[in-house]
């Protein structure tokens, strides 16, 4: 996200592990360098760092969170764990604006999110922040063009932190902003191109955005010699089985191949409770489907199907744990869920990028904007939106709160306002209720309904109360089997999106 948010300014970046050695860096001739956050302790053992060597080079440097705890620790500045987290939306008094903070108000709100504290400014540093958990929240050497700061400005949720961020490329590390990101599809069709080479593939489609642009994209890389598959689990939404089958054959002309494996996801589903587990089913079971749809369509005599097109993004591979020194959130379908005998060679062309750039390369491609700017939907389907068991029963309960929520949503003109609302089933919570005189037993729903840009960070939204009430009042007189509908009002971190 930082990187994109550098690119953003106009900044040429490039993202390289913790792990690479101050030569190797240094031997790039960077103009600038961002240490960045991170779910470590700067005092565990093993923790990540970097060499002294990069603090002591002599290039701009930017410590964001974890980051700033680096450059503060390495430099003689003293981090100490206080007991005091700050999760979210954090309100900064800027102390000494300096030349990162210039422009700023006499306080702004930030997004924090950790557990240790810089409560000691190396020497030579100024301290231009801080927070009720965080005496230095902010620190700027201008002689040394070194700066940390406690907060994450790349996230949205840091209303000025795009000002932060283009105050230090621009006038600490004196950075023109030159650079300019044209050509992204033409990029990729030519590796994809230079990858397959005159072989075929298949690209797993779901229906939802990520998957559809990647279909896209490859199609025009390579034509007829991609098939999509559409697998229905039988873990879709009311409605959306038919709406892949007519639409995006519609709007792109690729060849389509359907398969029925509604059995076959619910038996591997059968006792499992676990959400890991659920995923890592889900996403064994695709790839079992998939190499039983490779060889059908190899069996036209043209040749075998080698490459398999999956449409994941960044944030995937993220909370899968994906990077040096990253934290397993939870294990995607399509990273950790994959299985350790998988037969395909992977291409995944959208893997660096957030959902609204894929969004933006679905717009240039020319996919119907009713695709482009559907909510995100998750590969597992509604397993991780019931808690507890996926029965056939209650899928068929979620389903009908799920279309009640979009459609006054929709009604509402929300749809686009809402980055998703995902409708979860505590199956495994019975609530007692009064409907008709008559004393119920029911399932309580939760409404998740969130803002967000790119799905690494999210606020809940605030939607209407009038809405909410309708929403209420028919998933209760509708659902027979719900009695109570409740509301999440946790942002992310420390929540996630999805419950499971």
């Amino acid at each position: 996200m930082i990187a994109r948010r550098v690119r953003e300014a106009h900044v040429y970046s490039e993202i390289v592990p913790h792990t690479m050695s101050a030569a190797d860096m240094l031997s790039r001739d960077p103009v600038a360098l961002i240490v960045s956050g991170g779910p470590s302790s700067v005092y565990e053992e093993g923790a990540p760092t970097v060499d002294q060597e990069v603090f002591e080079a002599g290039v701009p440097l930017l410590g964001i969170c974890y980051g700033h705890q680096l450059l503060a620790r390495a430099l003689g500045g003293a981090v100490e764990k206080t007991g005091l987290r700050e999760y979210g939306r954090t309100e900064a008094e800027i102390v000494d604006p300096g030349a990162v903070l210039d422009g700023s108000p006499a306080t702004q709100t930030v997004w924090m999110s950790h557990g240790d504290t810089v409560n000691r400014a190396p020497e030579g540093f100024t301290v231009g922040a801080k927070t009720a958990g965080s005496p230095v929240a902010a620190i700027e050497d201008r002689d040394r063009r070194m700066v940390g700061v406690q907060w994450h400005p790349e996230v949205r949720h840091t209303p000025l932190g795009q000002d932060l961020l283009e105050n230090f490329l621009y006038r600490v590390a004196g950075i023109d902003p030159d650079w300019t990101n044209e050509g992204v599809i033409d990029e990729q069709v030519t590796r994809i191109r230079d990858r397959v080479g005159d072989g075929r593939a298949i690209c797993g489609l779901s229906g939802g955005v990520d998957s559809a642009v990647v279909a896209a994209l490859v199609q025009k890389a390579i034509g007829d010699r991609l098939t999509c598959i559409f697998v229905d689990h039988g873990l879709l939404r009311a409605g959306e089985a038919e709406q892949v089958e007519r639409d995006f054959v519609e709007a792109t002309g690729v060849r389509l191949v359907v398969r029925d494996a509604r059995r076959r996801f619910l038996d591997a589903l059968k006792g499992l409770v676990d959400p890991e587990d659920k995923r890592k089913a889900i996403g064994r079971e695709f790839i079992r489907e998939f190499e039983e749809a490779a060889r059908e369509v190899a069996s036209d005599g043209v040749g075998d199907v080698r490459f398999l097109v999956q449409g994941t993004v960044y944030p995937d591979v993220v909370e899968s744990g994906g990077g040096v020194g990253a934290a397993s959130i939870k294990s995607h379908h399509n990273v950790g869920g994959l299985p350790d005998d998988l037969q395909f060679d992977l291409i995944e062309p959208l893997r660096t990028l957030f959902k609204d750039e894929v969004r933006a390369v679905g717009i240039e491609l020319g996919l119907p904007e009713a695709m482009v700017w559907r909510h995100p939907f998750p590969g597992p389907g509604l397993a991780i939106r019931i808690i507890g068991e996926v029965t056939e029963e209650r899928l068929e309960v979620l389903r009908a709160a799920d279309l009640i929520v979009r459609e006054e949503l929709m009604a509402a003109d929300l749809d686009r306002e809402i980055w998703q609302c995902p409708v979860v089933l505590l199956a495994d919570v019975r609530s007692v209720g009064v409907q008709g005189d008559d004393r119920t037993y029911g399932y309580p729903v939760m409404l998740r309904p969130v803002s967000s840009e790119d799905a690494m960070t999210a606020d809940w939204y605030r939607v209407p109360h009038e809405v909410l009430a309708r929403i209420s009042t028919r998933i209760t007189n509708e659902v027979t089997e719900v009695n109570r509908v409740a509301l999440d009002v946790t942002s992310k971190p420390p929540g996630t999106i999805e419950w499971e």
